[in-house]
């Protein structure tokens, strides 16, 4: 039974660290550095079969009277993002060694990060639906905490009660279409509710459970319009920022599409909800990302927007969309992560995120500056860069859609104008920050980072090129075993070659690349017509008044019933009573009806 070993060594080794470091003086960075490459090697060496088509699941009874067995499940699908998870956070932990300072905690920071991790495992992991659905709770919980690292800052405590509030409304939207599509299938197994496709989609109760389903999925992976909490995550330290926005946090709502695209996909009503919201995402995140003064703002924006692609991709219901969709989650994770990191070290050692008073680093980090400039052109798309290839796929994509009708191009040429924005704010990371004249009035004089805060950024780096490069032989099992699992049918015939001749996908890219770069350049003028502003665009402001009425209607609430009448109480406590004998009297649970 290994396989819950992989959860289990980060969720409870976070305390480890701390533990470790106060009474052995091990270094907190080292201790979490082990744990996960235990994790990791678990996995690793149980991958073959695996990338062979296999799936293994390991089960034992927990609480059957609720239905919730301890099981995981082991596919393609999971071992991409157990793969992704594990990597890119082994990265963080040595990129975070570096960038902390001694003010900051590095046992609480790792503890956290390693909580986090252990609960994104179990969410990719697990077999049984109320099980993922708990450590999609644990998610929401761990992520507040590492959004709030630095408690001290109000904007990292608001970040952190927004990510909270928004994310766990979902998952309380998750857990109600868990419930009813144990229901219809009778079953919480994704061995047997996976198999039950046709039976959901002919159910009375299919639309109600997709609706809380994707609500769920939308929240967790900051769609449009509940992106807003994702930029205000900012204010975590960029460790955090690197994870989240990469391999973990926002990936979940992606994944959980991905996870039950056999039982959900392929409707009407799943194209135009899944495929509509995602390209709403795309388009607005990549035009407001623009127009980001913040580095990690900008990145923050550009994370929704690819989220918004690989929603889009899902929404089509096709098996090469789903392909791509896949594809673009590995690609998306390596250059995502890259830059944050990069962006993290230009504010580390100039003391300022702000584009405004960054220009010409690459004077002062010129390795740096060549590591930046390589991810961000991954992220617009250029060839022989990983993005590209995905993009792509997208790009070609596009023209296979079978509910428009007549409308057939909307997806084209508004896919075209994401990309030329993308193309546009990827310009804007590398040449307003690191080219023009030398920066005046920086809180710190720029210079390279230490050498071990550069190699994750360097690795990742490599991947995008060896990626971009040599596809199918870097990911092109990995790839083919994940959609495999996603599709649960006999993938359709693809390529991942580098050049498919001139085709209207590679016109796309071309009018990307080249609008992309006129917008940039002509930015001034489109910055003067901008009139985006982030409170008028903001929720977070009506979410914190949610907040508000919430507390105060609780307030009211707890004055009526604990007013010191014992009648009442008595009265209370035997409505309860009946109300539980009533329950137990119609043989109703939670358990799904057989």
């Amino acid at each position: 039974m290994w396989l819950p070993l992989v959860v289990l060594i980060p969720l409870l080794g976070a305390l480890l660290p701390a533990a470790l470091s106060r009474f052995l003086g091990l270094d907190p960075a080292r201790t979490a550095a082990a744990l996960v490459v235990a994790s990791l090697a678990l996995v690793l060496t149980h991958a073959g079969p695996v990338l062979d088509g296999a799936t293994l699941v390991q089960s034992w009874p927990w609480m059957p009277e609720l239905g919730l067995d301890a099981s995981f499940r082991f596919d393609g699908f999971g071992l991409l993002f157990a793969l992704l998870i594990l990597v890119i956070g082994l990265l963080v932990v040595v990129y975070a060694r570096y960038y902390l300072s001694p003010r900051d905690s590095q046992e609480r920071f790792y503890g956290l990060l390693l909580f986090f991790m252990g609960a994104m495992l179990g969410v990719v992991l697990s077999e049984n639906l109320l099980l993922l659905v708990t450590f999609w709770e644990l998610t929401s919980l761990s992520s507040f905490l590492l959004i709030g690292y630095w408690r001290h800052e109000p904007e990292a405590r608001r970040g952190a009660r927004l990510a909270l509030l928004v994310t766990g409304a979902g998952g309380l939207a998750l857990l109600a279409g868990v419930l009813l599509l144990g229901h219809v299938v009778g079953s919480f197994e994704l061995t047997r509710v996976l198999a039950a496709g046709p039976q959901v989609q002919a159910h009375p109760l299919y639309e109600t459970i997709l609706v809380l389903v994707l609500f769920g999925a939308f929240t967790k992976s900051a769609q449009f319009p509940f992106h807003f909490w994702l930029p205000h995550a900012m204010a975590a330290p960029t460790p955090v920022s690197a994870y989240l926005h990469s391999a973990t946090m926002v990936k979940a709502g992606v994944f959980l599409l991905g996870r039950l695209f056999p039982v959900l996909a392929g409707t009407e009503i799943w194209f135009f909800l899944v495929t509509g919201v995602g390209l709403a995402t795309q388009l607005f995140a990549s035009y407001v990302a623009l127009f980001r003064h913040d580095l990690k703002g900008l990145l923050a924006y550009s994370t929704v927007s690819h989220l918004g692609l690989v929603t889009l991709l899902f929404g089509m219901g096709t098996a090469l969309g789903e392909i791509a969709a896949v594809f673009h989650i590995i690609n998306h994770a390596v250059f995502k992560a890259s830059l944050f990191m990069a962006a993290g070290i230009v504010d580390h050692e100039t003391g300022t995120r702000d584009m405004r008073r960054l220009s010409g680093l690459a004077r002062y980090m010129p390795w740096t500056a060549a590591l930046a400039t390589v991810a961000a052109g991954s992220m617009a798309g250029v060839p022989l860069l990983n993005g590209f290839l995905s993009k792509e796929m997208y790009f070609a994509e596009t023209f296979h859609v079978q509910w428009l009708g007549g409308w057939y191009w909307v997806l084209p040429v508004f896919a075209t104008l994401a990309g030329i924005f993308t193309v546009a704010y990827s310009t804007r990371f590398v040449h307003d920050v690191f080219f023009g004249s030398p920066p005046t009035g920086l809180p710190r004089t720029p210079h390279e980072p230490p050498r071990w805060m550069k190699v994750p950024v360097e690795i990742l780096v490599a991947l995008c090129l060896l990626v971009g490069l040599l596809p199918a032989i870097t990911v092109g099992p990995l790839l083919a075993s994940a959609a495999g699992a996603v599709l649960q049918a006999p993938l359709p015939p693809y390529s991942l070659a580098l050049w498919h001749g001139f085709n209207l996908p590679v016109l796309m890219s071309a009018v990307a690349l080249a609008g992309g770069a006129l917008i940039y350049f002509a930015r001034r003028y489109y910055f003067g017509l901008h009139g985006y502003r982030q409170q008028g665009c903001d929720g977070r402001a009506l979410a914190e008044g949610l907040v508000a009425v919430a507390i105060a209607g609780s307030r009211r609430l707890v004055d009526r019933v604990a007013n010191a009448s014992l009648q009442r109480y008595v009265l209370l406590l035997l409505l309860a009573t009946l109300g539980v004998g009533f329950v137990g009297a119609r043989g109703l649970s939670l358990a799904p009806l057989e």
